[in-house]
């Protein structure tokens, strides 16, 4: 079978396309390949097929049977579509809450989960007719201890997974009142874990409030966090009281839509 896609491609964009190749040669009928099996479905030279073979088996992309002789696809490609599988099962779930919690509040409304040591935004909910430029786009990267979303996510982990993240990704200054001391940002996480939310005011943008909560699945992990996010000047206490209701409360509701069941968690 010739590939004519290959034509006229940059060195770089071939290979590319090969591996991706190599890997949509695989299915459920055709689940381990032998070298030769590869080279001739792809109509391609062996040593070009074990070449791009051996990076894909670096990256876990691929994995190989000695015995048999035989590769077949690698556990990377099962997380990445399990990532793939929990974000879009989560966005679905979540998102009519998303746009429940924005009618109720009239607050911008963010959803993110912690996706390659990155703070990943999957949706959100804003104002089109608002002029304020704070705020994550969907499919915005920051770093994990970034806002009240990381802060909700990491509160809830491991201690030696928040020390990890934290040597990975230093905590950075964005305002005056930023956390940059890690034994502070540490005790802010405790505190947030035992009262089950977050809420910041000028930390990440100067004059603007966020409040965040975690949402956790049927293994009682916190897998993602929603956070809305407001200028701070225009609500008074007992308002800003109402919103951390609403916030905490959707986040529950999504997460008992996920199969939390908080009477197990204890």
């Amino acid at each position: 079978m010739e590939h004519k896609m290959f034509s006229g491609a940059t060195s770089t964009t071939r290979s590319l396309e090969r591996a991706l190749s190599i890997l949509c040669a695989f299915n459920h009928e055709r689940q381990r390949l032998t070298l030769t099996q590869l080279s001739e479905t792809l109509n391609l030279p062996k040593a070009t097929v074990f070449r791009l073979c051996s990076t894909l088996l670096k990256y876990r992309f691929l994995l190989f049977d000695n015995d048999l002789k035989r590769y077949y696809p690698g556990l990377r490609l099962f997380e990445l579509g399990s990532i793939s599988w929990s974000s879009l099962a989560l966005r679905k779930i979540a998102s009519p809450h998303l746009l429940g919690l924005y009618s109720a509040i009239s607050k911008n409304v963010s959803l993110a989960i912690l996706e390659g040591d990155e703070l990943l935004y999957i949706d959100r909910v804003q104002d089109k007719r608002s002029s304020s430029g704070f705020g994550s786009e969907i499919g915005w990267r920051r770093p994990p201890h970034y806002g009240v979303l990381g802060q909700a996510i990491m509160a809830f982990l491991p201690e030696r997974e928040v020390n990890r993240l934290l040597e990975k990704n230093p905590l950075k200054r964005y305002t005056r009142k930023s956390i940059v001391r890690k034994k502070q940002f540490k005790e802010t996480l405790r505190e947030i874990k035992k009262r089950g939310f977050v809420i910041e005011e000028g930390m990440v943008c100067d004059g603007v409030t966020g409040i965040g909560a975690p949402i956790r699945d049927s293994t009682q992990n916190v897998i993602a966090a929603l956070g809305v996010t407001f200028i701070s000047s225009i609500e008074g206490e007992a308002r800003i009281k109402r919103i951390i209701e609403h916030v905490v409360r959707t986040a529950q509701i999504i997460s008992e839509e996920l199969g939390y069941l908080e009477a197990i968690s204890g």
